[in-house]
This record gives structure tokens, C-alpha cells and sequence, in this order.
């Protein structure tokens, strides 16, 4: 059953450039009007220019201040628009030894990677709900199956948001509500700008649009699953991770990314 985006109205974290950005394309192709939610104005106004024939929204903020969530939900309803879905794609990684890290820098991952995802979902559930035909899609990662040493916080925070997705999953099977978790591998985008190219632990990156049509494949169908990895080779890893004992993983994920 594919999905009919039309007349939908769909936030986008992080979409300022890499998925978020190829979510946003994806989705105005599909006839969804949007919320573009990111730091960089001029990247989302850009952004907006060329999604033409749906009604863009573009919000500047940072999803790391502390009163970020309910000022994004207080201009939306003062602006009267209302949410049929949700993509928690906003998010980044740093690289290193965990007692080397900057600790400041620490807690703005844990704020954007974990609570912002929290936060967000917790604010808009009942009105995706309510809508009738709510999406909502977390961005997780291949790091969030294993413990991932020198990102030992990405990969913890990463795990927590696929753990959190899938119970969503459960607790809204019968709300008509489609929830997933989405575990894209290394993408052709800024995260390793930011975490630094090591941090890729020499994966073959693919385009950020194969992630978003395996997203967009995914929840079409019949009954979706509560996660999803993105690629044939990605998928078989999954699984073969869970023969593998816990000593196995850490120790081959240590290899990995060195």
C-alpha cells in the first residue's frame, strides 16, 4: 500500500543538507507540504526554493537548547499548522577515545542525538496519531547494533533510538500510526565531516537517496517492520550479529574502527 503523501504535512530535522535534505526532496515530489527545521537558515531557504508546488515551512533552531522543542510547537501552532508526520533525522558523531572527548561537546550529542529525538516525538505523537495516517521515522544507524568503540556515545545514543523506535512501534500498532527505525549505513553526507573520516572505518559509502527510498519503500508496505537497515549487506550483518557473543562484537567493531 504505498502511502498518499498529498495534503500531508511533514517535519524534517536536520534537513539543511545530506538525508534530511533527500527526505525533504523525496517527499515534496510525493505532494507532502513540509517543516524544515535545521541551524542553517540560508541552507533551508535554499532548500525550500526548490521544492515547488508544496506549501515549505522553514524554521531555524537549534536542537540543542534546552527550550528548543516547545518554541518549535508554539510557532507551528501559531502559524496553525499541524503535523502528519515526523522525521527525527537531525543528529551527528564525534570520534576518539571516550576520556579524550570534550565533555561539553559530549552533552550537545546527547541532546540532539537522544533527547531532541525524545522530545519531538513526545510533542507531536498525538496530532501524527490523529491525523490518521501518521509517519514517524527516527534515524538511527548501523552503530546503534554494536557497542562502537572511539564513538562510544554516537553508537550508545544510537542504540537507544532504535530501542525507543521499536517499542513506539508496539505501543502504536493498532493506532494506524506507522513508526520506524531507520539504520542507514555510511552515507555521502557531513557526518564525517564533522566525526572525521576515520570514523567511517573504510565502508563504502552510499547516497543519501538509496536511505530515503529504503525508507519510503519500507513504510508502504502492508505491515512495516519496527526497523530497518539500509542495504542487502547491511541487513545480513544485522543478523549475523546476533550469533555473535557480546566479547565478539565489541572486539570486532574495535578492528573496524581503528
Amino acid at each position: 500500500m504505498t502511502i498518499d503523501y498529498r495534503g500531508a504535512r511533514v517535519l524534517v530535522t536536520g534537513a539543511s543538507a545530506g538525508i534530511g535534505a533527500e527526505f525533504a526532496r523525496e517527499l515534496a515530489r510525493r505532494g507532502a507540504d513540509l517543516v524544515l527545521v535545521a541551524r542553517r537558515v540560508e541552507r533551508l531557504e535554499a532548500l525550500a526554493a526548490e521544492l515547488t508546488g508544496v506549501d515549505v515551512t522553514v524554521l531555524p533552531c537549534d536542537l540543542t537548547e534546552p527550550d528548543a522543542v516547545p518554541k518549535l510547537a508554539a510557532e507551528l501552532r501559531s502559524r496553525g499548522l499541524k503535523l502528519t508526520g515526523l522525521i527525527n533525522n537531525a543528529g551527528f558523531g564525534t570520534y576518539g577515545p571516550f576520556a579524550e572527548e570534550d565533555a561539553d561537546r559530549l552533552r550537545t550529542e546527547i541532546a540532539l542525538d537522544i533527547s531532541a529525538v525524545v522530545e519531538l516525538s513526545r510533542t507531536f505523537l498525538g496530532e501524527l496519531v490523529a491525523s490518521g495516517r501518521g509517519v514517524l521515522v527516527n534515524v538511527a544507524s548501523m552503530a546503534a547494533y554494536h557497542p562502537v568503540p572511539r564513538m562510544a556515545v554516537y553508537g550508545a545514543a544510537k542504540a537507544f533510538v532504535l530501542s525507543f523506535t521499536e517499542a513506539l512501534w508496539q505501543e502504536h500498532r493498532r493506532s494506524g500510526l506507522r513508526v520506524l527505525a531507520l539504520s542507514p549505513g555510511a552515507t555521502e553526507t557531513e557526518f564525517f565531516d564533522v566525526a572525521g573520516e576515520q570514523a567511517a572505518g573504510g565502508a563504502r559509502r552510499v547516497g543519501p537517496e538509496l536511505v530515503v527510498r529504503t525508507a519510503l519503500r519500507t513504510l508502504d508496505r502492508r505491515n512495516p517492520p519496527p526497523s530497518i537497515a539500509v542495504g542487502r549487506l547491511n541487513r545480513v550483518i544485522v543478523s549475523l550479529s546476533r550469533l555473535a557473543s557480546r566479547r565478539q562484537a565489541v572486539r570486532a567493531m574495535a578492528a573496524m574502527s581503528a
